[in-house]
C-alpha cells in the first residue's frame, strides 16, 4: 500500500528541495544508463559472488565528513535486495540523544551510536519499489525517538566516490525526495512498536523476531517527481 501525502500542505522551500532530489536522480539514472549499467549493479559490483545477508561493499560505505552510512543485502522475498541508511552520532546536532534502553540486544553508545533512518527496497531490474522502517534487533542500531530520526534526515548525505558516485547521489536524494514519506514512516514505526508493547507485556519489544517490519509503503520515482512538480506549480501559481 502507497501512502498518501499531501504535497501541497508542504512549504515551497521543501517542494523545492525535493524538485532538486528528483532532478538529482534523473541524472544518476543517465549517467548509469549510458555505461548499460544501474543502481544495485554498481553496488555490488567486484565484490566476488553475491551472498544473501552479507554487506555490499564490503564494510558498507561511510562518510567520514557527514558520519553518513548505508549498505546493501537481500534475504527478502519480493525485491532484489535492500539499502540500509544511518546517521552516526558524529553527525548528528547537539542534543539529539538514544532513548534509554534496558534489554538484552545491541545498543551502541557514544560514537558507534547509529541511527537508521529508511530502508529502500529495489526490484530485480535495480529500481526503487518500497520504503520500510525496522524493528530494532534489525539492525542493531540505537533506538532514537521518531522526533529526533524525522530531524536526522535533513544530515544524511554520502559525498565521495566509493563504490560509485551515481549510488552515493542517488541515495542521498532518494531521502530527500521522499522525506515526507519516511517521517510518516518512522512516525508508524513507533507506533507499532507501542502496539505490540501493549499487546505483550513484559516483553523486549527491540529483540522480538516476529516483529521485523515496523511499517512500508510501495514507491515510484517518476509519480513522486511529477506529484511534486505538481504541487510546486500550484504554490507559484499562489503567489
Amino acid at each position: 500500500m502507497a501512502l498518501k501525502i499531501k504535497l501541497n500542505e508542504l512549504s515551497r522551500t521543501q517542494l523545492e528541495g525535493m524538485a532538486e532530489a528528483g532532478e538529482e536522480i534523473q541524472k544518476c539514472y543517465r549517467y548509469l544508463h549510458k555505461a548499460n549499467a544501474n543502481i544495485v549493479g554498481q553496488v555490488i559490483a567486484n565484490q566476488g559472488t553475491f551472498y544473501e545477508m552479507d554487506h555490499y561493499p564490503d564494510g558498507d560505505v561511510y562518510d567520514d565528513d557527514s558520519h553518513g552510512q548505508y549498505y546493501y543485502h537481500s534475504h527478502r522475498d519480493g525485491e532484489h535486495g535492500h539499502f540500509h541508511t544511518f546517521l552516526r552520532a558524529k553527525g548528528m546536532p547537539k542534543g539529539i540523544k538514544p532513548l534509554p534502553y534496558n534489554g538484552e540486544g545491541a545498543h551502541p553508545l557514544g560514537n558507534d551510536a547509529l541511527c537508521h533512518l529508511i530502508a529502500i527496497s529495489m526490484s530485480n531490474p535495480g529500481f526503487p519499489i518500497s520504503l520500510f522502517t525496522t524493528n530494532k534487533w534489525v539492525t542493531g542500531e540505537s533506538w532514537y525517538s521518531a522526533e529526533d530520526t524525522n530531524a536526522l534526515l535533513e544530515h544524511f548525505s554520502i559525498e565521495h566516490v566509493f563504490p560509485c558516485l551515481a549510488v552515493n547521489m542517488w541515495v542521498g536524494a532518494m531521502v530527500r525526495l521522499f522525506a515526507p514519506h519516511i517521517k510518516q514512516l518512522v512516525l508508524e514505526r513507533d507506533k507499532s512498536i507501542a502496539d505490540w508493547v501493549e499487546k505483550h507485556p513484559g516483553e523486549d519489544v527491540f529483540e522480538d523476531r516476529n516483529l521485523e517490519i515496523t511499517s512500508s509503503t510501495s514507491i515510484d520515482v517518476t509519480k513522486q517527481i511529477a506529484a511534486v512538480g505538481r504541487a510546486l506549480k500550484q504554490h507559484r501559481a499562489s503567489v
